[in-house]
Parts: structure tokens; sequence; C-alpha cells
């Protein structure tokens, strides 16, 4: 008996940090948002997407979203993160995991976030395949505290609860 026929229910934790920088598009659970600074990385630097892939990977003990897309692997140079979210959902799949529901929480002085929840909600469950019931996207600020109280960088939390898929009884 495997630890996956005791407990058909997994939960996970992400976290993720990425710079502020000028001259780059900032984009946040898969949304391009109008903001003076975007944030740096290999790809598009999806903080929040990014927090997510680890929760997701870290419930199903698949390892970290560096070792399936490293930075030093020039195919994920400026990729979407939504294609690496789309990647996690398909890894899960094989491996026998649905997404149940997920928790995101970005940490940033700016842009207010609180006009673009809904829609990041939509975005994420859309790409997940998991009703936008499902999807909790919340917003906070530092209070002027820390980085990005400072404005460097935005930080991202998530948690996943994923759980196994029921196999057909024709099988």
């Amino acid at each position: 008996m495997t630890s996956q026929d005791i407990f058909p229910f997994r939960v996970g934790s992400g976290y993720d940090v990425h710079r502020l920088v000028e001259g780059r598009e900032l984009w946040l659970c898969g949304l391009r948002l109008d903001h003076t600074h975007g944030l740096l990385g290999h790809s598009d630097a999806d903080v929040a997407i990014h927090a997510l892939c680890d929760a997701l990977l870290g419930a199903a003990a698949l390892r970290d979203i560096g070792y399936h897309f490293p930075d030093t692997d020039p195919a994920f140079n400026g990729a979407d993160s939504k294609r690496l979210l789309a990647a996690v959902r398909d890894l899960l799949a094989g491996e026998g995991w649905s997404i149940g529901n997920v928790d995101v929480t970005v940490m940033a002085e700016a842009p207010k976030l609180k006009p673009h929840i809904e829609d990041m909600r939509r975005c994420l469950a859309e790409v997940m395949g998991i009703p936008a019931g499902c999807v909790s996207v919340k917003a906070t600020t530092t209070e002027g505290l820390g980085f990005t109280g400072r404005r460097e960088g935005i930080a991202a939390q998530a948690t996943a609860l994923i759980f196994r898929t029921p196999q057909d009884s024709k099988s």
C-alpha cells in the first residue's frame, strides 16, 4: 500500500519572488497589467503562477517549477507562464491527480489588484480546467515594509488541494 492509496487528497504550498524593473511587462495570474515596471525573470516572470505551479507540484511530490522548467533552458526564455501552468496540470493528470481548489495571495504595493481579481480567477481557472469558484486570488500590501513595501519586487504564495482522479469502473 502506498501513500497514494491511503491519502487520496494532498495539499501543497508554493512561494515565489521576482524583482520589479523598468522595461518589462507586468504579468500576474495570467493577465498583463498596466504598470510602470514589470517583473524580471527568464519567462514572463508571473510570480503568482510560479507560486501556484510550485504548490501543485509540491502537493503531488513532483519537485518544483525550477526542476521542470529551468531558467537555463532557452525553450522557456520569455515563456508565457500560463503555458507552464498548463504543463503542470497535464503532468498531474498523467500521474492520476486532479486539481481541487487553489488559493493565491499576491503581495505588492502597486498596482492595485482589486479591479483585476475576478479576471485573474477566471484566467487561472480556465488554464487549470476547474471552476472559477475553486480559485481564490487575494492581494495584500506589506504596509511599506520589506522589499515589497519598497516596491523592489512582488511576492506570491499559493496553496493547492489535489485529489486522486476517480478511475473508470470499466478499467
